[in-house]
């Protein structure tokens, strides 16, 4: 039995290694999962804030539409008024 017992001592150190180093594995790849979360949730508010700008620049735009209409339709009317065949031969 004695003879067995530097074998068993071996065992359990080589096994407290490997649980050791099985813990700092697992340590680094929280470290890691932390970082990429964090990084997912900045990108998550890039989005939204993304989104939002394109929602304000979509509004802006649809407006800017309008009063392009509204200017076009003026000018329409104008043209209409000062067309050359109302107007008196010089």
């Amino acid at each position: 039995m004695d003879a067995q017992r530097p074998d068993l001592e071996l065992i359990v150190q080589q096994i407290g290694e490997a649980v050791l180093a099985t813990i700092e594995t697992v340590d680094r790849l929280s470290q890691r999962m932390d970082t990429l979360t964090n990084q997912v949730q900045q990108q998550g508010y890039q989005l939204f804030a993304l989104s939002d700008a394109v929602q304000t620049l979509t509004e802006t735009q649809q407006e800017s539409l309008k009063r392009l209409d509204r200017l076009t339709d003026a000018l329409e009317h104008l043209v209409t008024a000062v067309d050359p065949a109302d107007l008196p031969p010089s």
